[in-house]
């Protein structure tokens, strides 16, 4: 009934080509900045860290409906899955990020009479902080591969233990998650900012990936319904897709402004840094972060109509996506190199990651039928439109 998605060679000639242009603006980055280590690993740290919780954000996204038990979902499931198949790709680029931590994180290196970073030996140290690392990949890569693993043989077999194993499953992962989606986001990005912590943060982080990973989503399945495929995908389907990008983009905004305003308001030296320096030298950068990331999907999607469409989704999704990857700048650049910097080095490592993680959508998408058709709840998609 549904015609399995092909990974032809037209398409990866051109992912193909994406990457060889990236890797070449990137090596080109590179070498025009050998004397700023710093900006090069930021710019691994960025694109490993952003690319990767877009994969653990398109996990959950399965996870949480398998918890739920909804339907709605699972003509679409196959999208998030394969994107998940990202995550030990994702993780090698982290690992990466372990070799040149001296050049990121200052507490790897701290001033004899800085008492603070001092007191924090026990848990930032390089041995413990490469561990953890390690850790949450080796975690986050046994779980996806579990979840897709659990999926995918329930396209040869309809027995309903299946699904009930795999919501235990399910349950793990939320679990686990929910404690290392704030600890990795602590160890990767907060801790760049050594002096300064938030107990918001885990949660920032968290929703800014998710809401990245659902705009993923729906840019994806623009393109393969472009190219023929995900045909059955109703307005219905399009409307949650929109609501979840305009719901959380909101929550988003909401998390951001109770960090900065719980923050400016105390007015403690030592906690405003973060957004004085933000401000001084991020200026446009910082304010603009908000406004497309909370502002443009707001008037976008607050329409029922434009949710209902997928042109007007997929406008609203692209900004968010690069919206959040601004986010991400925002984040670690000011820790790291202290001013603003954009050019042929961000420019080409994340055309490289971004070919990369196409690349590997596509092939994982390409292993299994479009939709789990022996699914428990697959009618109910199917007959979405019949229901509401």
């Amino acid at each position: 009934m549904y015609k399995s998605f092909e990974f032809t060679q037209k398409i990866k000639t051109f992912l193909i080509a994406l990457m060889v242009i990236g890797a070449v603006l990137t090596v080109v980055g590179v070498v025009m900045n050998l004397d700023h280590g710093h900006r090069i690993w930021a710019n691994v740290l960025l694109n490993g860290f952003y690319f990767t919780a877009i994969a653990m954000g398109a996990a959950f996204f399965v996870v949480v409906h398998i918890l739920g038990e909804g339907g709605w979902q699972t003509s679409i499931q196959r999208i998030p899955e394969a994107i998940s198949q990202y995550v030990p790709i994702g993780g090698v680029t982290m690992l990466l990020v372990l070799v040149g931590m001296h050049d990121i994180y200052h507490w790897t290196h701290p001033d004899p009479d800085d008492t603070i970073l001092l007191g924090k030996v026990p848990f930032l140290n390089p041995v413990f902080f490469s561990i953890r690392t390690i850790v949450y990949i080796a975690v986050w890569t046994f779980l996806v591969f579990k979840i897709r693993k659990m999926s995918l043989a329930s396209d040869s077999s309809t027995d309903i233990k299946l699904f009930t194993k795999t919501r235990n499953w399910a349950g793990v992962f939320i679990v686990l998650f929910a404690i290392t989606s704030s600890t990795s986001a602590w160890d990767w990005i907060m801790s760049i900012d050594s002096h300064w912590f938030s107990t918001l943060f885990g949660w920032y982080m968290f929703v800014s990936s998710f809401v990245a990973a659902v705009a993923m989503i729906i840019i994806l399945l623009f393109v393969l319904r472009k190219m023929g495929y995900m045909e059955h995908v109703n307005e219905e389907h399009m409307h949650d897709l929109g609501k979840y990008l305009f719901g959380f983009s909101i929550f988003w905004a909401y998390l951001w402004v109770s960090q900065y305003l719980l923050i400016w308001y105390s007015n403690i030296p030592e906690e405003t840094i973060y957004f004085v320096q933000r401000q001084e030298d991020f200026g446009m950068i910082f304010w603009a972060n908000v406004i497309i990331n909370f502002l443009a999907p707001f008037l976008i999607l607050m329409a029922r109509g434009t949710k209902r469409k997928m042109n007007w989704l997929l406008i609203a999704a692209v900004i968010v996506f690069f919206g959040h990857w601004i986010d991400m700048y925002v984040a670690i650049w000011p820790g790291t190199l202290g001013h603003a910097d954009f050019g042929i080095l961000e420019i080409g490592m994340t055309t490289l990651v971004l070919g990369v993680f196409l690349f590997s959508f596509f092939r994982q998408f390409a292993k299994a039928p479009v939709v789990p058709e022996n699914h428990p709840y697959f009618k109910e998609s199917f007959d979405y439109d019949n229901i509401r």
